[in-house]
């Protein structure tokens, strides 16, 4: 396929450095080994190669992705679909039902894309045929293997007897490669920077005592209403938090892997599009997603390894942008010996004030792709029929079954109103904020 038409279509004018890199290793070299950033473009790096090599006369599965976490697993069939190839694609992971992904994995995807329990599940139930697959992709592999998937990617590699490529990519560089990856030789391309970021600034925030709740809200305060994620080791400290702000009427989200994939799925779009400034989460949420460049990222509870601090950190001060890393410490915390210990602590002034709640609030649609609407059906519903400018709409994301659309915030009530009986493409819809 032509990659040129690809990027127009897609809206990219030109690859990066490590894209083309990638494109260029992948004939000459079995096994790859992709090192670069988070958010850099690594899943558009192993795509485009990726389509060159698939058989459309096949009628089986070719290529397996493997990746850490739900929210990762989608986003790489998300870019796989709108590259708008003949080649059929299935996403399978755990919080919904199986037999629904069975059903679909009846007629054979030419790529298949999981979380590595639930594809070693198909496996076992024999679902689908692994005899085809010449090509294995270990998406943040080191990052499946931190969350313990050792096991079932093992189990899973070890089926795959015509493996002709082995790609894998992190954000870190490790120390070795697991034997059951069956990687040998590998070709590396390292994008990684060594180097501190001169954009990001490291500060401490002292708690009075034990309970470091109250030095989190003043630290928020302070920095107002600008993007910020809250690191936590453990989801009832996510939960925890989000109680103090809620009771605060403090707007913002939560995410960890207690939550189900639908409440995770709207956290992320609300972050996204603005609609909340701040998300409350555990390390799930350091790398792979697709979030935006943060301001802020606040560690309430310390990162317990150098890869942890290392991913927390690369959310912000990103593509040259600025960024700040807080430290809350209580009385009794200490930093660990990977980070740097002469950082400055910053003093917050006593007179805070709450922020004022983000411009944009997001409206939910209960149609998506599967009712035949996109996201140009909707931008021109909400302009033509809702009356809104250019300004006063925001980002618009449409799943398979609903559709989420940000909108100024001061504008909602009077637009719901004034949408409650129209129709989108002729279909009766229903729409409502989303909380």
């Amino acid at each position: 396929m032509n990659t040129q038409e690809i990027l127009k279509k897609i809206g990219i004018k030109a690859l990066k450095p490590m894209q083309e890199d990638c494109i260029k290793a992948w004939n000459d070299h079995k096994d790859i080994i992709l090192l670069s950033p988070t958010g850099s473009g690594k899943t558009l790096a192993f795509l485009l190669p990726l389509l060159n090599q698939i058989d459309e006369n096949k009628k089986e599965v070719q290529v397996l992705i493997l990746a850490p976490s739900r929210e990762l697993a989608i986003q790489i069939e998300s870019v796989f679909k709108s590259l708008a190839t003949p080649f059929k694609v299935n996403c399978c992971y755990g919080g919904h039902a199986m037999r629904i992904e069975k059903n679909s994995l009846a007629t054979p995807p030419a790529v298949l894309i999981g979380t590595p329990g639930r594809i070693a599940d198909h496996l076992r139930r024999e679902n689908f045929s692994p005899d085809s697959i010449n090509t294995i992709i270990l998406d943040e592999f080191d990052k499946s293997l931190e969350l313990g998937f050792h096991r079932e990617m093992g189990e899973i590699i070890e089926q795959l007897d015509c493996i002709e490529k082995r790609i894998l990519t992190s954000a870190t560089k490790s120390e070795s490669i697991p034997d059951f990856t069956g990687v040998k030789n590998p070709f590396e391309i390292n994008y990684l920077v060594d180097e501190p970021k001169q954009s990001l600034t490291e500060k401490i925030v002292r708690a009075d005592g034990k309970d470091k709740l109250a030095a989190l809200f003043n630290l928020i305060c302070h920095n107002g209403n600008e993007s910020t994620l809250v690191f936590c080791n453990h989801r009832d400290t996510v939960d925890r938090i989000s109680d103090l702000l809620k009771d605060s009427h403090l707007q913002h989200d939560t995410f960890h892997g207690g939550l189900k994939q639908e409440e995770r799925e709207k956290a992320l779009i609300k972050f996204r599009n603005g609609s909340h400034s701040i998300l409350i989460t555990t390390d799930l949420a350091s790398r792979g997603l697709d979030i935006p460049s943060i301001k802020h990222v606040i560690h309430y509870q310390l990162p317990t390894t150098s890869d942890a601090y290392i991913h927390r950190n690369g959310r912000t001060a990103r593509m040259d942008a600025s960024g700040c890393s807080y430290f809350i410490l209580s009385e009794s915390d200490y930093l660990p010996e990977f980070i740097n210990q002469n950082i400055e602590e910053l003093v917050i002034p006593d007179n805070i004030t709450l922020p004022e709640d983000p411009e944009w609030l997001t409206i939910y649609i209960d149609a998506g792709k599967k009712d035949k609407i996109n996201k140009m059906d909707i931008v021109g519903f909400f302009m033509k029929k809702g009356e809104l400018g250019k300004d006063e709409l925001g980002k618009v994301e449409v799943l398979d079954h609903a559709s989420f659309v940000a909108v100024k915030r001061k504008l909602a009530t009077q637009l719901l109103r004034k949408l409650k009986d129209e129709r989108i493409k002729k279909k009766k819809v229903k729409m409502a904020v989303s909380y």
